[in-house]
């Protein structure tokens, strides 16, 4: 996987994938499949099939800007989850079942959002343009041998046919779009192109065999038909490519009752409710619990609120703080070592090993608005923990 020595073709490309994407902290769990396919296990075919779906969940995370720093956590745990006598559906049901900030992408939202990312800037420029321009193919392409080609040029000084073929907003096309997916291509006469009109770059009419028209390259099909480069030819071209991109990194599918066998709903509800509390509905204390789970739900999308018997758990993947409802205060339990909390006012205390309702070995007592803002740095510390955000493990 690391050296590029794998003998197999197929994997051995596979592999080559996944190190350009630099995807270290998948080796792990990637052992272990790789492991059970040499002893008959795994076959081939689910072996391949799950390198590719690591390969699309990082790329994929990555081009919808989401934060890569727990995905140390989702494969070091990867392994709990595989069930090897149906071992490739209990792969893509852990991708399935994953939390938000954990989430392997949806085509919609992998699709949105390759069309307006800065790929020219992306760290493995070459690695997507390769995945493109070669997949299903089997005369593979030497991307490393072109250049990449703006369309629409670099140059903020553009000339005055692409100012008129632009329009007056010219400016504002050329920031948008300029080193998206619809402006972007491969070519190997960047030099003859250069600044020049897209009727010149499409047809070359001093030179028609380097024109983009007649490009074998499959990123460069239906450029010949293209009349003039506009924001919506790039918006078309870019909706078609992000298309195509969406069966080349594919999503995991499985049939909603298979999804279901692997167990319930994680926010399924336990039928207790606020009125479970009467200490919450008292008027001392029901204004400051009220700003407090609004805080703590607008921390991140992935919180969710579950009211228990005994106290109200706030959780992302697992509870990362509970309340335990008291008649003049709400004592707070922070998942999380007392050694790890940042406290300047002090007003933590360590439970370790002490018998207390909720989760963790940190707890703070929380009586007044005016100590909400306090309160919800010390809970930020316990989700940022748990989501692979903070300093802890």
């Amino acid at each position: 996987m690391a050296l590029g020595a794998e003998p197999d073709a197929d994997l051995k490309l596979a592999f080559q994938d996944l190190r350009e994407l630099k995807v270290d902290v998948a080796y792990p769990f990637l052992l272990e499949l790789y492991h059970d396919y040499k002893t008959d296990l795994l076959s081939k075919t689910d072996l391949l099939a799950s390198v590719r779906l690591v390969e699309a969940y990082v790329f994929r995370r990555a081009i919808c800007a989401i934060p890569t720093n727990s995905m140390n956590k989702t494969f070091a745990t990867f392994g709990k989850a595989l069930k090897k006598d149906r071992y490739f559906e209990s792969i893509q049901a852990h991708f399935l079942r994953l939390p938000s900030y954990r989430r392997f992408p949806t085509d919609d939202e992998f699709h949105r959002d390759l069309q307006t990312r800065d790929l020219y800037n992306f760290r493995s420029r070459s690695y997507w343009l390769r995945r493109l321009e070669n997949h299903g193919r089997k005369e593979r392409v030497a991307v490393d041998e072109y250049t990449i080609e703006h369309i629409l040029p670099q140059n903020e000084n553009l000339s005055s046919a692409w100012r008129e073929a632009l329009g007056q907003d010219w400016q504002r096309i050329q920031q948008t779009y300029l080193h998206t997916l619809g402006n972007l291509t491969l070519t190997a006469y960047n030099a003859d192109y250069s600044d020049r009109p897209f009727a010149d770059k499409r047809d070359m009419p001093d030179h028609p065999e380097k024109a983009l028209r007649l490009s074998p390259l499959r990123l460069n099909q239906g450029l010949g038909a293209v009349e003039a480069w506009s924001e919506a030819a790039i918006q078309d071209r870019a909706k078609k490519l992000a298309g195509f991109a969406v069966d080349v990194w594919t999503s995991p599918a499985l049939p909603h009752d298979i999804l279901e066998a692997y167990g319930p709903n994680p926010s399924a509800a336990t039928g207790y409710t606020i009125d479970a509390h009467p200490h919450l509905l008292n008027p001392a204390m029901r204004p400051v619990f009220e700003e407090f789970r609004r805080a703590v739900l607008a921390l991140d999308p992935c919180v969710s609120e579950e009211f228990l018997k005994l106290y109200v758990a706030y959780k992302a993947e697992t509870n990362f703080a509970d309340v335990v409802p008291q008649a003049k205060r709400l004592v707070i339990m922070l998942n999380m070592r007392f050694s790890e909390v940042n406290d300047p006012k002090k007003i933590c205390r360590d439970v370790t090993a002490m018998g207390r309702w909720g989760n963790g070995d940190v707890e703070f007592r929380l009586s007044t608005l005016a100590d909400v803002p306090y309160a919800i740095g010390l809970v930020r510390q316990s989700l940022e923990l748990q989501l692979g955000n903070g300093g802890g493990t």
